[in-house]
């Protein structure tokens, strides 16, 4: 790689010893993707989890002296004051690993958003603006639906290059590299944001691959919601970073545009038998539940106002989460979304994710208990004594949770626990077992289509009652 005199001081020490060691993972990052040289980002996100390994990451930069330059956004914590007071205990380590995650992102330069979204607010770049971005739904989201750049970050990446304010230029930082390349003929009738949900998710399973998809017969623009739900199942159930919309998106004003002009290497054709095939296999069979979950990703306002909506006036029979920003979470306070969800019985959670383990843990039930991508995350009971509710299989409800555990996704890898060496995988600090996760698919040693470092989503099964709780369903719970 050829860099540049700054870029040489940065690897050099000259800026201290942490934005050096952050350096020099930036320039390996480059030179195992053939890139020649790097550019300066103007915005990053980092997809914080809170678990060792994160926190060991952070703390030895911040500890050799590493500053961020462009202060990153970063995705959910756990908000501890709320949880510990409403809804359950949270253990001394939960508090202790979340609170010194907190402390060491604040130290070295974070802004301290705790949202999964940050393209709906806070974070929002402009066309053609090279940025670092973690997060699974946000790396589709600003490629495709601003037409930012961005490779699909690790939070350890989008973290070095917040330090040092560089990346390797390879990937989808290129021109050519974010052309289209398989042909998806959308023949199924896609009109609400829950419609978007089920065809981001179908489409990997049509076709397996990191190639950039060109989406045709889709009639009008989606909501941001639409392109959240979109992007985050693309993300999750393969390993989409991109994607067109023919005369929506901005890169794809017309079907010649968005290919560059050469013809797809495949086409796809996805009817409604297929997004109904989809929706049969995520969704659980109705039945009572003992809990119910709304917010990954976090919800927006639009959101928040329609179960609002629904609510008014009602009473919930079982616990009810909606997960958001502490900015949504505000906004729906002062329009008066909070306080009828509250009246319902419900709760907003700000700040807060269902990964984080803290907030796992609660959610985990018994035996064979697993995360799958319907909407909303329910528990559903298995011989407990607990008095449950309808599910409300008759919503389309505004979000659905994701996972990576279907056949054909990217492979799991149990592993004895060793709170040393978790790495990436979601290492779980109140249980004996860890979900390693592994990608399918090759990279390839050049600048070309090779933005696979790492994700931000990988969930969990089989973790018992880890903090001996029995909550929700602890009796033999299921997630459905």
């Amino acid at each position: 790689m050829e860099l540049t005199t700054y870029e040489q001081d940065l690897l050099a020490g000259k800026y201290g010893e942490g934005t050096a060691l952050a350096m020099k993972i930036q320039v390996g990052i480059g030179e195992t993707f053939d890139a020649l040289r790097m550019v300066p980002i103007t915005r990053a996100h980092v997809a914080l989890s809170a678990q060792d390994a994160d926190l060991w990451f952070v703390e030895k930069l911040l500890n050799k002296g590493a500053r961020c330059r462009v202060s990153p956004t970063v995705n959910p914590s756990i908000d501890l004051a709320y949880l510990n007071e409403h809804l359950f205990e949270i253990p001394r380590e939960g508090i202790d690993i979340v609170s010194a995650t907190n402390e060491a992102y604040r130290k070295i330069g974070a802004t301290l958003t705790f949202d999964c979204t940050p393209y709906l607010q806070q974070n929002i770049p402009a066309f053609g603006e090279v940025v670092a971005f973690s997060e699974s739904s946000a790396t589709p989201y600003v490629n495709s639906v601003f037409g930012a750049r961005s490779n699909r970050e690790s939070s350890q990446s989008a973290l070095c290059a917040a330090i040092t304010g560089r990346v390797a230029e390879y990937g989808l930082l290129w021109d050519e590299n974010r052309k289209g390349e398989i042909l998806v003929d959308v023949k199924a009738r896609v009109e609400e944001d829950f419609d978007y949900q089920l065809l981001g998710w179908c489409y990997p399973l049509k076709h397996k691959g990191l190639e950039i998809p060109v989406f045709t017969g889709i009639k009008k623009r989606p909501t941001p919601e639409g392109f959240m739900n979109f992007g985050a199942q693309l993300n999750t159930s393969g390993a989409v970073s991109m994607y067109h919309m023919v005369g929506i998106t901005p890169e794809a004003p017309t079907l010649e545009a968005a290919f560059g002009g050469k013809p797809p290497r495949e086409k796809v054709t996805i009817a409604d038998e297929d997004l109904q095939k989809v929706r049969q296999q995520i969704c659980g069979e109705p039945g009572k539940i003992d809990f119910a979950m709304f917010g990954c990703p976090h919800l927006s306002l639009s959101q928040v106002a329609e179960i609002a909506r629904i609510l008014e006036g009602r009473k919930l029979k079982v616990d009810f989460w909606v997960l958001t920003s502490s900015l949504t979470k505000e906004l729906a306070r002062r329009m008066g979304y909070l306080q009828t969800i509250q009246r319902a019985g419900g709760h907003v959670v700000s700040d807060t994710c269902i990964d984080v383990p803290p907030a796992g843990s609660l959610t985990t039930g018994g035996r064979g208990s697993r995360i799958r991508p319907s909407a909303p995350i329910t528990t559903k009971s298995a011989g407990s004594n607990s008095s449950s509710g309808r599910s409300p299989n008759a919503w389309k409800p505004p979000s659905a949770g994701r996972c990576r555990d279907e056949p054909g996704n990217p492979r799991l890898l149990e592993m004895p626990q060793d709170r040393g060496r978790q790495s990436r995988g979601r290492g779980h600090p109140f249980c004996g077992r860890h979900l390693l996760l592994l990608s399918s698919a090759g990279n390839r040693r050049h600048r070309g289509k090779t933005p696979l470092l790492g994700g931000s989503e990988h969930r969990r099964e089989n973790f018992g009652d880890p903090l001996g709780q029995g909550k929700l369903g602890g009796a033999g719970g299921r997630f459905i």
